[in-house]
């Protein structure tokens, strides 16, 4: 993912800032997570829009899902793939925003070393799905606009069940050896990691062996899953331009667009945020240590948040169910 290469650069690069915790004769079953380093006198305010936006996620992603399982007029390609987005937008931020508020709200910091690395499998393998699905959605819009006659045959619901079985298998099967590579590591550096979730790299740097294997692992996944789809996402939305440019009428061009237009959103929140980090963190280098992980943070919690939020405004048939399901929910609590 882009928080793979951003700590990548940071190992690559060196850290001095990390310096002041490096020391022998610890405890490495068992790491400490600091939250924002610099900050910590901030963590009950910092905690508020963690909070806000975990729940934004929570509630409008379980409401997607609710709307598209029950509605059977949304029961489409595009919406089914839009469905499997806000499951894993729950996972991804689960993962993470937990223990982050823990930390602020309880100065509960401690995280064993098993359950250090279960979150960042979680972690990067839902966050290359969510990259698979952009992937999914962008050829759904391809065959949509270029090949309507033979949308409904070729993205039926078992090449649908299919490819989400396949985005799944493929997310979690890549980043399974980070789990041996990281659990091989003989540690004898610091156990405090400056952050408020584990990652690979920023725990395979406490390592006294090499680390190399790990970090060209992790940056051939990074090419092989996250920049291959970006490209092909790009490739597809080339082809799909020409295509709507060569549509007789203007109106045709506008109606072609617009059901593009959410999905243009989505993939901005998602690749933007991680492209503005690297380049933060590559060319930034007086930037604070604090600033890189919010940086971080806003790329774990932005798409999460903000998901439902455009696909909620963009798409008529989201936005109207929702608007009758509250306004039904009104309407019994004023009967009652």
């Amino acid at each position: 993912s882009f928080l793979l290469l951003f700590t990548f650069m940071m190992v690559l690069g060196g850290n001095n800032e990390m310096a002041g915790f490096n020391h022998t004769g610890v405890n490495h079953a068992v790491f400490y997570l600091v939250g924002i380093p610099g900050r910590e006198d901030l963590h009950m305010w910092i905690s508020i829009p963690f909070l806000l936006s975990y729940v934004f996620a929570l509630l409008g992603n379980g409401l997607l899902i609710c709307i598209i399982l029950i509605k059977s007029s949304l029961h489409e390609p595009m919406y089914l793939f839009l469905c499997m987005l806000a499951g894993v937008d729950i996972v991804f931020a689960t993962t993470t925003e937990p223990k982050a508020l823990a930390i602020f709200w309880c100065n509960s910091r401690e995280i064993s070393l098993n359950s250090c690395v279960a979150q960042l499998y979680f972690q990067h393998s839902s966050f290359i799905s969510e990259s698979g699905i952009l992937l999914a959605m962008a050829f759904d819009r391809y065959v949509a606009i270029c090949d309507p006659l033979r949308y409904t045959a070729v993205l039926s619901h078992a090449v649908i069940l299919r490819v989400g079985l396949a985005v799944v298998l493929r997310s979690f099967s890549v980043i399974l050896p980070d789990v041996f590579l990281v659990k091989r590591l003989p540690f004898c550096h610091s156990n405090v990691l400056p952050h408020t979730y584990c990652e690979h790299m920023a725990v395979a740097k406490f390592a006294c062996a090499d680390i190399r294997v790990n970090v060209w692992y992790g940056l051939s996944v990074l090419l092989s899953t996250v920049v291959l789809d970006a490209l092909l996402i790009l490739v597809s939305y080339i082809l799909i331009l020409n295509a709507v440019f060569h549509l007789p009428s203007q109106g045709a061009r506008q109606k072609a667009l617009s059901t593009c237009g959410s999905h243009l959103g989505v993939i901005s929140m998602f690749y933007l945020p991680g492209i503005f980090t690297i380049i933060t963190q590559r060319f930034g280098h007086h930037v604070p240590l604090h600033t890189h992980i919010l940086l971080a943070n806003i790329c774990m919690l932005a798409p999460p948040m903000l998901n439902p939020i455009i696909y909620g405004v963009k798409t008529k048939q989201i936005r109207e169910r929702v608007v009758s399901t509250f306004h039904s929910g009104t309407m019994l609590s004023l009967c009652d």
